[in-house]
């Protein structure tokens, strides 16, 4: 994970995940956990970024 180096695949708003990338808009890491807390998602609100940390 590089929040230095942004990964122009990973876009995020998170500004208190300790992968965002500050202005730009990106994830610093490689590649993301996607999940969801829901037995049966059936809309976006109902998936999670498992690979947040708090900043």
């Amino acid at each position: 994970m590089n929040r230095d180096n942004p990964n122009q695949s990973i876009r995020c708003t998170v500004n208190n995940c300790a992968h965002h990338c500050g202005d730009v808009q990106y994830c610093g890491l490689d590649s993301i956990q996607v999940g969801t807390h829901e037995d049966n998602p059936t809309q976006p609100e109902c998936t999670d970024c498992q690979s947040f940390r708090m900043k």
